[in-house]
């Protein structure tokens, strides 16, 4: 029998990418995405391809839709097998100028997200004494970076709920949790994060400003000497959450490149109080 997998935020970029590779290596896909009038380029390749997928309604920050997704799935198959958490948000501002309705959605997007999916599986997979929870992070969740603080933080909430969780539910019900960081990725995360974050074409103001622009041009210089390293494809990451996905022994965490393994070097390296590490994201970015 196939195993089956939901993954969350198919519509576009990484997630629109597991689907169809998941899909082509024998699993039963439930592809989910919050706004099915985006349905269509998944829908194409479904056709032209014959691939076993079936798309979904699912928005992560609502769980009465959460609950509707997961109960159709386990209707059909009587059990879930997998769940991928991929639904994500950039987000780039100023603490002090993002409103508390943007500081509201970026964590639910981010973070209650994943909680509210995993916690909406748990019981199936408890139940049937398996499963296998991947959480789609990033680099951003282990290392704090400028004007993504508030990113950041639902980023390190995933890597603290998930280290948490894994100590008693994998070896009392064999459900195994890895969480896969990325660092950057050529899709349309970042136009989608640029939308967001943008008002009146402006992501800082005011004393803000010139440290933001000294960011952004930092951010482009590297992304011009060094995009094969830096930012990776929806396909590369797919494939490692693939990879993760057929693992007995999944690790609980996983960088998706040797530029993000690098990067979380930073982390890594002794220095008892965060001094050291702060000034060094400092030279990094800035």
């Amino acid at each position: 029998m196939k195993r089956n997998v939901i993954i969350t935020g198919t519509s576009t970029g990484v997630g629109f990418e597991s689907a169809i590779l998941f899909a082509k290596q024998n699993f039963k896909v439930y592809a989910t995405m919050r706004n099915l009038s985006k349905a269509d380029a998944l829908q194409e390749r479904i056709t032209a391809e014959n691939l076993d997928i079936e798309i979904l309604e699912l928005d992560v920050t609502d769980t009465r839709s959460i609950k509707k997704a997961v109960e159709t799935v386990v209707a059909k198959d009587g059990q879930i097998d997998l769940l991928i958490n991929n639904t994500g948000a950039g987000f780039a501002k100023t603490t002090e100028q993002a409103t508390e309705e943007e500081i509201r959605w970026v964590t639910d997007v981010n973070y209650l997200g994943t909680v509210f999916c995993t916690q909406a599986v748990l019981p199936y997979m408890r139940q049937q004494k398996s499963g296998q929870i991947i959480n789609i992070t990033s680099v951003g969740g282990l290392v704090g970076q400028p004007f993504n603080e508030l990113y950041c933080a639902a980023k390190f909430a995933i890597e603290g709920f998930a280290e948490g969780l894994a100590t008693y539910v994998s070896p009392a019900f064999n459900i195994k949790i890895s969480n896969v960081e990325p660092g950057g990725i050529s899709t349309e995360f970042m136009t989608s994060a640029i939308g967001k974050t943008a008002v009146d074409g402006q992501f800082a103001t005011g004393e803000y400003l010139p440290i933001f622009e000294k960011y952004m041009a930092g951010n482009q210089q590297r992304a011009k000497e060094g995009a094969e390293q830096v930012y990776q494809t929806g396909p590369e990451v797919a494939q490692v959450v693939l990879n993760v996905a057929q693992n007995e022994n999944p690790p609980l965490r996983v960088r998706t490149s040797q530029w993000a393994e690098d990067f979380c070097q930073l982390k890594t390296e002794a220095d008892p109080d965060g001094t050291k590490l702060v000034e060094k994201i400092t030279a990094s970015f800035l």
